[in-house]
């Protein structure tokens, strides 16, 4: 999921230590007031977290002239990383998931382990992990820094960018109050969110048909544009519009386009409709899902890039937590009900099911680095790339081709992303030339902004 270095940039992913090197902001303060508000730490990430040394002060209409070319290359910059990050982690997502997806339907359908609760526990529970490999992979990087220095710098980093997200402000007191029973509160509704989501997919798959669930259930994409625009405050926009409907329509015809849905155990008419309202509910949950964490437990616009990538791994990390900690309580339930049995997978089930298990943590520390380096709009529809990508799979693995409508709607789907990938660059690289044209109109309040 990670990668020692980034060519294009000249920089590491994730290394925590030149976010405002790559931003090309040196943090001078020209007013005492924004230097009080600031915490010990926020002035220079390269002190390793602790105040640094007494700097120059300059005024505004001294440094305006000379800083605004650094300003206007370092969000060329910054932009250039974001995408780079951004690709990397979509294509690590799409390969994480079709894996996972191939594996747990062997294991469900093929190998007779059907058991929709416990996998889900399992799936979303391995996510603890993604902060332990992440801070391994950060250590690594920093081998020659004292444990001490280099884990009081880490949670003084987690701490700060919570704080950024509960408030919204890349600004940050020194008296600010704790983050956590704000992250907390947040990790609880978000992780409910998403596993009723997920539930769903697992109860409506006996219940409706495999083309009513992949169309129903992919739609996820369209009710993350719809929430996105309440919630964060999103404008409608016509060619994002445009690729979500087609984005939409290429679903459909992959689900309904060859017209062969009747088969001896086809569900009733009655079980067919309870399943689709199903699947209905957990699609809208699911596009609320990305939202919720896009809106709450991201950091705010302006942001560098490796501290967002870090902080999206450390709250998967929580849902992880919480899932591990809470969501255990349905299993007995479920059990003594008659419902779900629980049965401890052996043999070749085990293994295939830890290697599913393990590309859903993968896919999922990618897919929140996606969501928070760009749109909840944009890495749902990536995602239904995966429909077009597991047919491509099945075409290699099981040698039937490809129907006409796998074919037709796979593309559209391709099409749909490449006109919303081009409309979030340009958003991206609008708000950071907004960015740097803000700092300079006034110097010494961006000076500020930036606390990595």
């Amino acid at each position: 999921m990670l990668r020692a270095s980034d060519a294009r940039l000249g920089q590491p992913l994730l290394d925590e230590s030149d976010d405002d090197l790559g931003r090309g902001r040196r943090s001078y303060r020209a007013s005492s007031r924004h230097s009080s508000q600031s915490p010990p730490g926020l002035r220079d990430i390269h002190d390793g977290g602790h105040p640094p040394s007494d700097r120059p002060t300059f005024s505004r209409r001294s440094t305006m002239r000379s800083r605004s070319p650094v300003l206007g290359n370092a969000a060329r910059l910054e932009a250039n990383k974001r995408y780079t990050y951004a690709a990397f982690f979509l294509v690590v997502s799409l390969v994480a998931f079709t894996v996972q997806t191939e594996l747990a339907a062997y294991v469900q359908h093929d190998l007779g382990w059907d058991k929709a609760y416990c996998m889900l526990y399992l799936t979303h529970g391995s996510w603890i992990f993604l902060w332990p490999l992440q801070l391994a992979f950060l250590r690594i990087r920093k081998w020659d820094q004292p444990w001490p220095q280099f884990w009081r710098q880490h949670l003084w980093r987690l701490t700060t960018t919570a704080q950024m997200v509960e408030r919204r402000e890349v600004d940050i007191a020194r008296n600010a109050r704790s983050p956590w029973p704000y992250l907390l509160r947040t990790t609880a509704f978000i992780t409910v969110a998403l596993t009723v989501a997920g539930l769903s997919w697992y109860l409506a798959v006996s219940m409706t048909t495999p083309s009513d669930l992949t169309a129903i259930y992919n739609c996820s994409a369209f009710f993350a544009y719809a929430f996105s625009v309440p919630l964060l405050k999103e404008k409608p926009r016509l060619d994002k519009s445009l690729a979500v409907c087609v984005a939409i329509l290429g679903v459909l015809v992959v689900a309904y386009g060859d017209g062969n849905h009747s088969s001896p155990d086809q569900p009733n008419a009655r079980n067919r409709l309870l399943g689709n309202l199903i699947i209905g509910a957990g699609s809208v949950l699911y596009g609320l899902y990305e939202v919720l964490y896009k809106r709450f437990a991201c950091p705010p616009d302006g942001t560098s890039t490796d501290r967002g990538t870090v902080f999206a791994n450390t709250f998967g990390s929580l849902i992880g937590a919480f899932t591990l900690l809470v969501l255990w309580i349905p299993l007995p339930v479920l059990h003594l009900l008659g419902w779900e049995t629980f049965e401890i997978p052996t043999g070749e089930t085990a293994r295939l099911l830890l290697i599913s298990i393990l590309m859903n943590m993968l896919f999922a520390g990618s897919f929140l680095v996606l969501i928070s380096l760009t749109s909840p709009v944009l890495s749902s529809v990536a995602a239904l790339l995966t429909i077009f990508i597991v047919a491509l799979v099945d075409w290699m693995w099981t040698g039937q081709p490809l129907s006409a409508a796998a074919v037709v709607g796979g593309l559209l789907i391709v099409i749909a992303f490449a006109i919303l990938s081009w409309s979030t660059l340009r958003e991206i690289a609008e708000d950071e030339r907004k960015r740097a044209l803000r700092g300079d109109d006034d110097a010494d309040a961006d000076s500020d902004k930036d606390i990595e």
